[in-house]
């Protein structure tokens, strides 16, 4: 695949919905063309103990932030066309949705792949686990900002180079 776009996404809390940052990475011609990060203020507009753990916002750095619908109409110029890219798509294909049917947005139906599918079939138990830091690395790149929705957008946008 050389042309899509690695998306991934951050949220506040328990609920889907709940978008506090989104990364894209867009590639185009088997090349990176875009990074594109955004801070969103979340619907429902909470932060989870558990959810601040793990990527270290908090209602804080996101209380300025604009709602998912203005950003998103930011990013659909820089994917239309594309095919969308997720390390384990059921998650961030249900941010998506979720998203949209929290802001009463139709919901287009973007075709979306999975490098974590793509990770076991590819590497099998040739790896200890198909996590995202630990498939980026073994395809040559190492992933120091972990559940930063940017650079977690380009680990997945580097593993679909080399596998999808």
């Amino acid at each position: 695949m050389k042309d899509f776009a690695a998306i991934d996404f951050e949220t506040a809390n328990g609920q889907r919905s709940s978008i506090c940052s989104v990364g894209l990475v867009v590639v185009r011609d088997g090349e990176i063309t875009i990074r594109h990060y955004r801070l969103v203020r979340p619907y429902p507009n909470y932060y989870n103990y558990w959810n601040t753990q793990v990527h270290g916002m908090s209602f804080q750095d996101t209380a300025h932030a604009a709602p998912f619908p203005e950003v998103w109409r930011e990013i659909i110029p820089l994917i239309e066309g594309l095919p969308l890219v997720a390390h384990n798509r059921p998650f961030d294909e249900g941010c998506l949705k979720a998203a949209f049917q929290a802001y009463g947005m139709e919901y287009p139906g973007y075709p979306f792949h999975c490098t974590l599918r793509a990770s076991r079939l590819a590497f099998g138990r040739d790896l200890p686990n198909h996590q995202l830091q630990t498939v980026a690395l073994r395809c040559g790149y190492d992933l120091t900002q972990h559940h930063h929705a940017l650079a977690d957008a380009e680990a997945c946008a580097r593993i679909a180079l080399k596998i999808l």
